[in-house]
């Protein structure tokens, strides 16, 4: 049955999901605040979808912090993005500069709030994120950063990318880890959705002032400790 569910589920995430994005620019049109709308309704139908469809189930242990803070998750599947708008109240998402560059859905994106980052690492870039970041803070949103950069294979534990510690320097805030197991059910490539329980479980926070290399250990073996079945 994991085909013929497959192929139901990307029908229902490209067709029907395809149709969200454009209610959602239609939304956006309005206010930033219907970018959030749309981006939430778009989130949810998506979760629903992989729930009734491909039989994907979340598991959430802990509790998901809210107003300004950073959230670093693991990133091992196109699930913990589609998921992030629903478990959040208004979050920023620091994103790949040339995501937003997608027609309809980069300027959805950007009208939402996300903070875009280049992949040249440059002084400028930094500036560049470090202004979106203070103004989603200033708005009392809950930065969300990807901390590896892309998505990487189940069981492999890269290097943090320098962006999560520049935020972690400059913002003075705590950053709360997110270790989760989705890669096994929703394969960071690959058609197949494997049905089961992804465990997405909310880390105890790492509090501001510690010395980069103690911040990035502390980091690094939080998001990659394996959660619990």
């Amino acid at each position: 049955m994991i085909w013929p569910r497959s192929i139901l589920f990307a029908v229902a995430f490209f067709v029907v999901g395809g149709l969200l994005v454009v209610v959602a620019g239609l939304a956006t049109v309005v206010s930033p605040q219907g970018a959030r709308w749309g981006a939430c309704i778009w989130s949810r139908y998506c979760m629903w979808a992989a729930r009734r469809i491909a039989g994907i189930h979340l598991r959430r242990v802990g509790s998901a912090p809210a107003g300004p803070v950073i959230i670093a998750f693991k990133h091992q599947s196109a699930f913990e993005t589609v998921a992030v708008p629903s478990l959040f109240d208004w979050p920023a998402v620091v994103m790949k500069a040339e995501l937003m560059r997608i027609p309809v859905w980069g300027w959805i994106a950007r009208r939402h709030g996300s903070i875009p980052v280049e992949r040249d690492g440059s002084a400028s870039a930094l500036r560049a994120m470090m202004r979106a970041a203070e103004a989603a803070i200033a708005e009392a949103r809950e930065i969300v950063i990807f901390p590896e950069g892309t998505r990487v294979p189940v069981g492999e534990a890269p290097a943090l990318k320098p962006g999560v510690s520049g935020l972690y320097r400059l913002l003075k805030l705590p950053v709360v880890p997110v270790a989760l197991d989705s890669g096994r059910l929703w394969p960071r490539r690959g058609f197949l959705k494997r049905p089961g329980t992804i465990t997405l479980r909310f880390g105890a926070p790492i509090p501001p002032g510690l010395p980069r290399a103690d911040f990035e250990a502390r980091l690094h073996a939080a998001i990659n400790e394996v959660p619990a079945p």
